[in-house]
């Protein structure tokens, strides 16, 4: 119960009083060589086509994204805030696609391009700190219901692919949640992050600037079908809670 009433209270949350008061992920570090000098980026994983693939025919919206170069991002935008991290495109949310041509085209335009797939019209992610992620995984892959894909976000976090809560189309069943994340802002949720309408997340294997790659956990790959989003938050949300990351108390008389 004390769960229970610790999740409602995290969604009934105004998106003003999201905590930014734990401190922010440290930037990930370029890998080493046998000398211990700083290296670039690996270059893309060899199964990027062929998971890629896997990932539309799914049903995950996707579109283009920047890749690691050198020591910065494939945009060349003089400090690009997200590195090798964010679509090529503006207009990324119109053109997600699943379209098999569509996709082939992009494979071929852009061979050494990540793919991120735009969240909150077939699909939302939670996104939560690996160890809370770990320790959630045992009981959410015994519950069918709460079976679905995951991926690692390199070493810090793990992406639960769910069914969306709300799409543009339905905007009077449209609820807003404290957790709701996009990725100009994830430094404001170090916890729980809620992908939904707007934002995105990259796909595997998309390869990151430390090194690391977005792979699909053994077992929960794009195949499964997508849980609710609500029973998984439920078993997230404790989890985190565990390795203390909290959220502050949701103001009273906030919400629907």
């Amino acid at each position: 119960m004390a769960g229970r009433n610790r999740l409602s209270g995290w969604l009934r949350r105004g998106a003003d009083n999201g905590s930014s008061s734990s401190t922010a992920p440290r930037p990930a570090r370029a890998p080493r060589n046998a000398r211990g000098s700083r290296t670039g980026p690996p270059g893309p994983d060899p199964r990027r086509d062929e998971l890629t693939r896997a990932a539309a025919t799914a049903g995950f919206r996707l579109a283009p994204a920047a890749h690691p170069e050198g020591f910065g991002c494939s945009c060349e935008r003089i400090g690009c805030p997200l590195p090798g991290l964010h679509p090529v495109s503006l207009a990324w949310q119109t053109q997600a696609s699943t379209e098999p041509q569509r996709v082939e085209d992009w494979l071929r335009a852009h061979p050494l391009a990540n793919f991120v797939t735009a969240t909150g019209i077939g699909h939302d992610v939670l996104d939560v700190p690996a160890d809370a992620g770990r320790l959630a995984l045992e009981r959410l892959t015994v519950d069918a219901a709460t079976l679905g894909p995951v991926a690692a976000l390199g070493e810090d976090r793990l992406l639960f692919f769910t069914a969306t809560r709300g799409t543009p189309a339905d905007e009077d069943e449209w609820w807003p949640c404290a957790l709701d994340s996009h990725p100009e802002t994830a430094d404001e949720h170090p916890g729980i992050r809620w992908h939904c309408r707007g934002s995105y997340v990259l796909l595997p294997p998309a390869q990151l600037p430390s090194g690391h790659f977005v792979q699909w956990l053994d077992g929960h790959g794009p195949d499964l079908p997508l849980p609710d989003p609500l029973p998984v938050l439920a078993i997230l949300t404790d989890a985190c809670a565990q390795f203390g990351y909290e959220f502050e108390p949701a103001p009273v008389g906030w919400g629907r």
